[in-house]
């Protein structure tokens, strides 16, 4: 018997160590975003969709009279989210809210700081609702990395006050805010005006708090 436990103790560890089930195990990013509908995340949902593992927003044939966003339900703290994103034919203005509140629960609007998305403002930090422009990026040098219509890699980094913004691998806010809240949610943002798509893909979100 006391053979047997070992051997058992022993199958367990090797399963662990090489990622297969042990029947507890749980992926992070399937909690943050399930890749199949918007289970966890809020919004006016006749503008977003879930299609091949990617969150889409469209306003098309009409386009929006206000910023609407498709929130998270749960709040966070420090964080890591990297994810592709697209705005069809390089039109219409997004953004990705990280600790902010909603501010109009009818339009699902929200307030906070906004990782931004499109036209001049690529990978700047804006206060949506919360004190404007907080750190512009460096225009010149993102216009070198940016694919206007294409899929850009972005990446968002928050521990304490600190928020680093990437755009193809091209650091374009890398400081502390004192302003930041503690926690908040996150949104994905469609902005208000003529008709736009923007699809986010291959989300990959990371927890930090407590490191």
């Amino acid at each position: 018997m006391r053979i047997a436990a070992m051997m058992l103790g022993i199958l367990i560890g090797w399963a662990a160590t090489v990622g297969l089930p042990t029947g507890h195990a749980a992926d992070p990013a399937s909690d943050f975003f399930n890749g199949k509908d918007t289970t966890g995340w809020v919004g006016l949902k006749s503008y977003w969709k879930v299609e091949n593992g990617a969150i889409i927003g469209s306003t098309f044939p009409d386009g929006l009279k206000f910023n609407t966003f498709l929130c998270s339900q749960k709040k966070y703290r420090d964080f890591e989210l990297k994810f592709q994103v697209r705005l069809k034919e390089g039109k219409g203005n997004s953004g990705v809210q990280v600790r902010s509140e909603f501010f109009d629960m009818d339009k699902f609007a929200v307030k906070g700081p906004q990782c931004d998305i499109g036209g001049g403002f690529w990978g700047s930090l804006y206060g949506e609702h919360f004190g404007g422009m907080m750190q512009a990026a460096p225009k010149d040098q993102v216009s070198k990395v940016l694919k206007p219509a294409d899929f850009n890699d972005y990446y968002i980094r928050c521990v304490g006050k600190h928020v680093t913004i990437k755009i193809n691998g091209l650091t374009t806010v890398d400081a502390d805010f004192p302003k930041m809240p503690d926690e908040g949610i996150i949104a994905w943002q469609l902005h208000a005006g003529g008709p736009m798509e923007v699809t986010f893909r291959n989300i990959e979100f990371k927890e930090l708090s407590g490191k």
